[in-house]
C-alpha cells in the first residue's frame, strides 16, 4: 500500500504530474525529482533564502514548503530564467556584470527574490532593495555589487520597456 499523492503542477511552463510522499519538500522535489538542481539548499529552516522560487508569481522558500502544498501551482526555478536560447535575462547578465556573485551558492535565490521584486517596483530605490533581498544571506559579496546589479537591471528593463513602447 502506497501512501503516496498524485500532485500536478506547472513547473517553468512545463506541465508535470508525478506521485509523491505528503512529506516530500518543494526543494527535493524540484531538485530529485525533476533534476532542477538550481535550486539549492542552505540551512533547510526558511532562513538564508537560497531555496527560493516562485509559487505562483510569488517567492516561497522551497524548504519550508511540501511538493503536495504546490499542487495546481506555477513554480518557477532560476532555470525559468535564461532566455530560449540559453542565454541570460537582464537579471543574471546584470548580476554577471556586476560581479554580483562569488561562490554563487546563494545567487539562484537572490535572482528568485530580485525577478519579482522588480515586477513589482520598476524604480527601487537603495533601500527598497535592500528592503526586498534582505531575506537573502550572503557569505561571500558584502551584498554592495548585489545592489547594483539589481539597479543595474532595473535600468536595463526600464530601457527594454522604452523601447517596447517606442516600437509599437
Amino acid at each position: 500500500m502506497s501512501n503516496k499523492v498524485l500532485v500536478e503542477m506547472k513547473v517553468n511552463g512545463k506541465n508535470i504530474k508525478k506521485e509523491v510522499e505528503p512529506r516530500f519538500l518543494l526543494t527535493d522535489f524540484v531538485r530529485d525529482e525533476l533534476r532542477l538542481t538550481g535550486t539549492h539548499v542552505g540551512c533547510e529552516h526558511g532562513v538564508c533564502g537560497a531555496c527560493t522560487i516562485l509559487v505562483n508569481q510569488e517567492p516561497v522558500r522551497g524548504c519550508l514548503m511540501f511538493a503536495v502544498q504546490a499542487d495546481g501551482c506555477d513554480v518557477q526555478t532560476v532555470e525559468s530564467l535564461n532566455q530560449p536560447d540559453g542565454t541570460l535575462n537582464l537579471l543574471q547578465q546584470a548580476f554577471s556584470d556586476n560581479h554580483a556573485l562569488q561562490c554563487g551558492f546563494c545567487t539562484p535565490g537572490f535572482l528568485m527574490t530580485v525577478t519579482h521584486f522588480l515586477e513589482e517596483n520598476h524604480n527601487p530605490n537603495e533601500e527598497e532593495i535592500r528592503e526586498a533581498i534582505s531575506g537573502n544571506l550572503c557569505r561571500c559579496t558584502g551584498y554592495e555589487n548585489i545592489i547594483k546589479a539589481v539597479k543595474d537591471a532595473a535600468g536595463r528593463l526600464q530601457e527594454q520597456q522604452k523601447k517596447t513602447v517606442s516600437s509599437v
